[in-house]
């Protein structure tokens, strides 16, 4: 039998393009990529490839991937080859990438601090978490060709925690902010599509991953809204962070939440876009993570059900906004809490919080197309980069007759 070269330049149809590797970590920062990719669509000149990099909760990342239909390259092919753009939210791996990486953060605000176990110096101070050495630097160089951030803030904490990647770090804003902002005016519509009656209110339950997440606790906040709030009223849903569903298993999550869902909780799937949910929320029961702090852009009243203090960058806009939001109580009615929360909603205060999210609103798409077309060495296409709103969300469901050893259905329960 003769054998046959696989050299895969023989098979293409197009020849020439310029070659862009997204590396994919985990599912949210898969999420995050997934924003730059249509400002790369439509262009003949631009070939783009995925891989998933070795990372603690990549058993998510192909879930971010699922639907595209694109070339995913194993992690040990696509370090060996030669690339003319890298992008990637995360560190891990990255310094072996063939080509000029740009760096996105994967959240929010900056606001989480360096994991205790990612201190590498005795009596080292605790980083702000994505911005020190130990995740821009290898071997003494700066890694990215480009760090994108999304405020200006964000270089005074990196003339403190990694000034040497200042001269390649550039603000272009933040993409889920702008998409939000352009979604705001259908919250009626998200409604709508979410099956919300007239009259019904819509708690959304948000947890972060680790010890000191709502997900820690909601084997006590979870049962109290069930039997304190009339069903007739309210609906509640529950995003539960990706590493969470990865570091578990979407089989563990779904059975440690059976009863309550059977009660009437949806439980919203890992895959299932919560921007859309955030927008049409009355109320928004969170903590620490990234969704509670976007959600100061919405009308939705805030209550923190966790906040560990010592786990948060002191000066991030997260940290602002645990000066500002209530704090859940387990000693008054949640009801009464609730409405609490809904009269005393501080606007002023949550819109300079929001405004700390991005200084460059509305325009994360342009600077970042900008950004990555003048690492490619190409002209633009010659049309601006548009800002879509969030497409309509899967209808709410109960889930409270699925057992835990099913899928679950289809949509945005899991």
């Amino acid at each position: 039998m003769d054998v046959v070269d696989r050299n895969p330049a023989q098979w293409v149809t197009l020849q020439g393009c310029r070659r862009v590797l997204v590396v994919v970590h985990t599912e949210v920062y898969g999420r995050r990529l997934r924003e730059l990719l249509p400002l790369l669509a439509a262009d003949l000149r631009v070939q783009v490839a995925f891989t998933v990099a070795p990372h603690a909760f990549n058993g998510g990342a192909l879930r971010a991937l699922r639907g595209l239909g694109g070339v995913v390259l194993p992690w040990e092919e696509a370090v060996r080859t030669e690339f003319d753009l890298a992008l990637a939210a995360g560190s891990q791996g990255v310094e072996q990438v063939r080509a000029p990486l740009v760096r996105l953060p994967h959240g929010a605000g900056h606001g989480k601090l360096q994991r205790v176990a990612d201190v590498r110096e005795d009596g080292e101070a605790r980083g702000v978490g994505g911005m020190g050495r130990s995740y821009l630097m290898w071997g003494g160089r700066v890694v990215p060709a480009a760090y994108a951030v999304a405020h200006r803030e964000d270089l005074e904490i990196l003339r403190e925690s990694c000034p040497e990647a200042l001269p390649v770090t550039e603000v272009v804003g933040d993409g889920v902010h702008d998409r939000i902002a352009a979604s705001l005016p259908l919250r009626e519509r998200y409604r709508l599509a979410l099956g919300l009656r007239p009259g019904e209110r819509l708690v959304v339950v948000s947890s972060t991953w680790g010890l000191g997440s709502s997900f820690n606790r909601l084997d006590a906040l979870l049962p109290r809204l069930l039997a304190e709030l009339p069903e007739r009223t309210y609906r509640i849903a529950v995003l539960v962070h990706p590493n969470v569903w990865s570091g578990h298993g979407d089989w563990q999550v779904r059975a440690w939440l059976t009863g309550l869902r059977r009660r009437g909780i949806t439980l919203v799937s890992p895959g299932a876009d919560w921007r859309p949910l955030l927008v049409a929320a009355d109320w928004v029961i969170g903590d620490h993570g990234s969704v509670t702090l976007y959600a100061t852009m919405t009308r939705a009243a805030i209550l923190l059900a966790r906040f560990p203090e010592e786990d948060v960058n002191p000066v991030s806009p997260g940290a602002e906004l645990a000066r500002v939001a209530p704090a859940l109580s387990p000693a008054h009615p949640l009801a009464e809490q609730l409405a609490y929360a809904e009269a005393t909603y501080p606007a002023e205060a949550y819109a300079r919080i929001s405004g700390r999210i991005s200084s460059e609103p509305g325009r994360f798409n342009t600077n970042m197309r900008r950004l990555l077309y003048r690492i490619l060495r190409l002209g633009e296409p010659a049309y601006a980069p548009e800002t879509a709103p969030l497409p309509d969300p899967p209808a709410l469901d109960s889930g409270r007759d699925e057992p835990a050893g099913t899928d679950g259905p289809s949509g945005v329960c899991a």
